[in-house]
């Protein structure tokens, strides 16, 4: 009797090994399947042409963690100027997300360059300056970058929110955006939600935009940190590579992703540089209209956003 049973276990973990290894493998192949599909709808990314920059960012490896969004139509071109600049952090000990935008045209010193627009730095040195220009102006580490071509935000927007991201669009949207989008709260798709995010041609200007950008990233990260996201993720995965240039690797984008997911942790927080009351409108022959900053005063501020 107690050899049957002897058997009997033996029988079962074989049986439950072999069905282990076949999902095991039924996942690799499932991952595989969907991370070249992603390739594929990623083809016209022009990933032949992507460029390494050089980035000098403290690598970290367990902590607080800025990463440099940078959104471009242009990526991988010399002498463009980037359309979009926030700084995603990220603290893996209070399981806190937060968002920082900084408006491109802000008024700052550019190191070997003077006085300039903050978006101008990307132009002269890529990532690298932009990340020193931050650095000097106000005293934030950025330790990662990423640039993403506009076209691959549509694409991943798509994947990651198949069912669109809701929005109250307050009035008509179509100058310089490729779409139209009529007022009122609708469901928006792809490219009519990058128009949304774009669009900066009313009587707020780039900050009405960047309100939007905030608005959508923490929208789609709502999305994204969902089980069926985590389905999706070998498909994002292929997309990224055609649309993306950072120098985050696989791992921590993974480590990361599975750490706000299983942490929870709930809304982004987000804040504006430069802080309302901290700046003045100027121009300048041969740079356009500024925003003057208090630097002083917005250290301040975001010191203080990051530490609550």
């Amino acid at each position: 009797m107690e050899r049957m049973r002897r058997r009997r276990r033996v029988k079962w973990k074989r049986v439950f090994i072999f069905l282990f290894l076949l999902m095991i493998i039924g996942v690799g192949a499932y991952s595989a399947y969907e991370y070249t599909q992603g390739v594929m709808l990623g083809k016209d990314g022009n990933s032949n042409t992507k460029k390494a920059y050089a980035f000098n960012g403290e690598e970290v490896k367990f902590g607080k963690i800025n990463v440099l969004l940078l959104g471009s139509d242009t990526r991988g071109e010399e002498h463009s100027r980037t359309d979009s600049i926030m700084i995603a952090h990220y603290d893996q000990n209070t399981h806190q997300a937060k968002l920082i935008s900084i408006m491109r045209d802000t008024f700052v010193d550019i190191p070997g360059h003077g006085k300039q627009k903050i978006n101008a730095a990307y132009a002269f040195g890529g990532p690298e300056l932009l990340r020193k220009t931050i650095k000097e102006n106000f005293n934030l580490d950025v330790n990662y970058y990423a640039v993403v071509d506009f076209k691959g935000f549509s694409k991943i927007a798509d994947i990651v929110a198949p069912e669109g991201i809701e929005v109250d669009v307050p009035h008509k949207m179509s100058y310089l955006i490729g779409t139209t989008i009529e007022p009122g709260k609708q469901i928006l798709h792809g490219d009519k939600l990058l128009g949304y995010v774009r669009f900066r041609h009313d009587n707020l200007s780039d900050f009405g935009r960047v309100q939007r950008q905030q608005e959508v990233v923490g929208k789609l990260k709502d999305k994204a940190l969902s089980v069926g996201t985590l389905v999706k993720l070998p498909k994002i995965m292929g997309v990224v590579g055609s649309y993306v240039e950072t120098n985050l690797d696989n791992s921590t984008i993974l480590s990361l992703g599975k750490d706000l997911i299983t942490k929870q942790s709930g809304d982004i927080k987000s804040m504006r540089i430069p802080v309302d009351g901290s700046f003045r409108n100027e121009t300048f022959d041969g740079i356009g209209a500024v925003l003057r900053v208090n630097l002083d005063e917005n250290q301040s501020a975001l010191k203080k956003f990051l530490a609550s």
